[in-house]
Parts: structure tokens; sequence; C-alpha cells
């Protein structure tokens, strides 16, 4: 469940002081939060005093450590079950004490295997015995034409070729041949340059993108992505799912080029779902410069970054969300207010959508 900012008795006095005659508007914006939010503790912790709040805060804990007692009691049990019980025989052996019941005592294969309680099909089983030459001289002759080529480029290249043999297969006997290629587990990052927030003269000029993640009221995580032109400060999409990988962030920006255009420039940070390759083929077939500011500098970033703590304070902090639909509902609603209401004072307390229409 998601922690709240404030504690337990803080949201019972604010609801008493409800009950005493004061208004929720004046509470609400005393305590940075919606109506909605405050109907919610009501509903919670309506008609209780703050030692009853603690009492059945000690109960829930206690509850807790009651199941995780019970499960941990279970999994002993558990195991100790097992322990009594495992059986001695390996399938091997039992296949042999089978075949001795059978020819020595004259029992049936079905009694002997349902007595030892072994699959008929099991022990009636033949194994094959392995050839796995064709695939070693294929695989000798592609690794030495291809030296730097990995496991999965040869299986495809095998394919290719029209052979039938299943990855699994291929990677045994690859593994056994000792083909593999070390794996470079840390992506390493190019030096990027240190550059001044560049100031844009006119729309789509420039875009700033970046990520935010909360969670819900049961405490599960989101992410939200946000998109905005650095000129007039408006914001162009708020994406809002539990995952948002580079083939989202390509999908969003394909669709804000039918409604609005692309930009020359996108300013982004070097998170996964920027320096991947699915993002740079499609700027660089866009003919737009993706720009990268330097790791641990959000400053580089700052009207994104700007923009993100309105998204915190006014948005994801004001607000708790249930379920998925209800974040994008408050985002939508949000983006609409932030980009025709909201004064800003970079733009002389105008509103994006006002500064665009004066131009």
């Amino acid at each position: 469940m998601k922690k709240s900012r404030f504690t337990e008795t803080q949201i019972v006095k604010a609801i008493k002081a409800h009950e005493a005659g004061r208004k929720v508007e004046e509470i609400c914006r005393e305590m940075e939060v919606t109506p909605t939010t405050f109907y919610k503790w009501k509903q919670r912790y309506g008609g209780m005093e703050a030692s009853e709040v603690k009492k059945l805060k000690e109960l829930q804990e206690e509850n807790t450590r009651l199941k995780r007692m019970f499960a941990d009691l279970s999994l002993v049990h558990e195991a100790l079950k097992d322990a009594v019980f495992k059986k001695a025989l390996t399938p091997d052996e039992k296949g042999m004490l089978v075949q001795f019941m059978v020819e020595e005592h004259g029992v049936s294969q079905r009694q002997a295997c349902k007595t030892l309680s072994v699959p008929r099909s099991t022990f009636q089983y033949q194994p094959r015995p392995k050839n796995d030459m064709p695939v070693v001289q294929a695989l000798e002759e592609l690794v030495k034409k291809h030296p730097a080529i990995g496991f999965w480029q040869s299986h495809y290249r095998l394919r290719r070729k029209g052979h039938p043999w299943n990855h699994k297969k291929v990677y045994r006997i690859y593994s056994s041949m000792g083909l593999n290629i070390r794996r470079r587990h840390k992506k390493r990052l190019p030096a990027r340059v240190k550059q001044a927030l560049f100031r844009p003269e006119s729309t789509n000029q420039v875009w700033s993108v970046d990520f935010m993640s909360d969670s819900l009221w049961s405490g599960r995580h989101f992410r939200v992505l946000n998109i905005l032109d650095d000129f007039n400060r408006e914001m162009l999409a708020m994406e809002v799912d539990f995952s948002l990988p580079a083939q989202r962030v390509v999908r969003v920006l394909e669709f804000l080029e039918l409604v609005r255009g692309l930009p020359r420039m996108i300013r982004v940070d070097n998170g996964p779902e920027f320096i991947s390759r699915l993002l740079d083929q499609w700027c660089r077939e866009k003919n737009i410069e993706l720009v990268f500011i330097q790791p641990g500098k959000p400053m580089q970033n700052g009207y994104v970054e700007r923009c993100n703590g309105s998204v915190r304070k006014e948005l994801l902090n004001a607000n708790v969300f249930n379920t998925l639909e209800e974040v994008r509902e408050k985002a939508m609603e949000w983006m609409e207010d932030y980009n025709r209401e909201r004064p800003h004072e970079s733009l002389g307390y105008k509103a994006p959508m006002d500064l665009l229409e004066q131009l």
C-alpha cells in the first residue's frame, strides 16, 4: 500500500476539524490534497479517535506477523513431510527392480510398475543414441567463416540454410564445443559533451522527454512519460502505463508527428529507453538530432525537470490513485489545465496556449 505523507493522527485531526464545522476546501488547501483524497480518508478513518487508529495499526501489524509465522510453519511442515516420505530409489533403480520382479517372480509388468509407482512409459522407454556430428560439422564450418558471431547469429544462419535443428539442441552442442563468446555485461556510455541549455526561438524546435514514477494505492508502481516543447513550455503528451519501453516512446512520438509535426532536436537523459538502437534509428530516419545530457546532470534538461516538479506536487502527491485509468484521467485534466490556464512566470505569466495563439 502506498505510504501517505501524513500520519494517522494528522488525518484524524483533519477529519475532526471538518466535523467541527470547518470547510473541506480550507482543509485540503492547507494540507495540499484534493477533496477526493480527503473523503477517502474520511471513509476509512471517520468516527475514530487517534488512540483507536493506533490500536488498529498495531492489530494490523500483529496480523501480518502472525500470517508470516503461519507461512513459515507451513513451509517447515512441508519440508518435514518431504524428508520423512522421500523415496530413496532413483528411476533407474526402480526400473531394475521392476525387471527383477517380472523375471524372477513372474509378476506382470503392469502390477510391478503400479507397486513401485513407476509409469509404464518410463519403464518401457528405450534411449536412442545421439548423433550430433551433422550439427558439429555445420557449426565448425560456420564459426570458421564467421569467427565473431555469437550463438543466435549462428542458429539463425543454420535455419536459413534449411537445417531443422531447434535452438535448444544447437545451444547444447554450441556450449559443449566451447564456442560461447564472452558477454559484455556493462553497457558503457559514450562521453557526453557539456552543453548549455539551448533556448529555442520557435515551436517544434526542441522537445524535452523524461520519465517519472509513482505507485497506486495498492503499492504497484507505474511510470509517466512527459514530452515538453521547450519554447512555450507546452506539455505535448503524458503517457501512463506500468511499462513504457523504447517501442512505446517511438509510438507516442509517431502520434505527435500526425497531430503536431516533429521537432529538429529532442533532449533526453541516459535512460535505457533513450539509448536504445530503436529510438536512435527512428530519429535518424526522421532527421531529428538526439541530444543526451551528461550522466548525473539533470540541470542540463531543466525545462522538463521544472515541469516534473509541478507534476509531482500538483498531481501525483495531491491524489491517491486506485487504478491506472484514474491516473490517466487526472493526467489529462492536469495537462489541459497546465497548457491553457496555468500562468508561467517565464512566459510573462501567460499560459502556453496563450503564447502560441499570440504568435
